[in-house]
């Protein structure tokens, strides 16, 4: 059975630097900076595949997130993170573009993270353990939602940023 609190995170400092790795359930614990990856899923008309995170996630668990992704394993690339967590979460495979790097802390999470957009039009087979419930919404629609609902905090400032300074950019569908 999958138990997240068995994985080997990486740990860094507020650089970005490499400085040590632990058990998950300590990261989270000690709120340690860690890296993760996070992959906006497009589809060819330029919407958005939000997904709601199931009630049995450590971080945010029922919220709405605007990205696939998660925790950078010890010894994992940010890519290697993107792709592996892209196949687990989505069953899907897509070629990552590279967007920014972004660091977003709360009282009770920091991380650094390497943000990716890629295109893919579904059908998608959702992790039953990571999420509940996915559908394409243009980001209009995200962001107006996440007024409403909850949604990953990490995410929506990752979106928004992307709105505001990336829109014109080849790696971002037109948002």
């Amino acid at each position: 059975m999958y138990d997240p609190d068995r994985e080997i995170v990486q740990i860094v400092d507020e650089q970005d630097q490499e400085i040590g790795a632990v058990a998950r359930h300590i990261m989270r614990e000690q709120r340690l900076i860690h890296r993760a990856s996070y992959i906006l899923v497009f589809n060819e008309a330029g919407q958005l595949f939000v997904q709601k995170r199931t009630m049995i996630k450590d971080m945010y668990p029922g919220y709405w997130d605007v990205a696939a992704g998660g925790v950078v394993l010890a010894g994992e690339s940010y890519e290697e993170s993107a792709r592996r967590e892209l196949t687990e979460e989505l069953g899907v495979q897509a070629k990552l573009s590279h967007v920014l790097d972004h660091y977003y802390a709360d009282d009770s999470n920091r991380v650094w993270g390497r943000v990716f957009t890629c295109i893919h039009e579904g059908p998608f087979l959702l992790q039953p353990e990571e999420v509940e419930y996915g559908r394409f919404m243009t980001v209009q629609q995200a962001l107006a939602m996440s007024k409403k609902e909850p949604f990953t905090p990490d995410g929506i400032e990752i979106l928004t940023r992307i709105k505001k300074n990336f829109a014109t950019d080849e790696n971002i569908p037109a948002i």
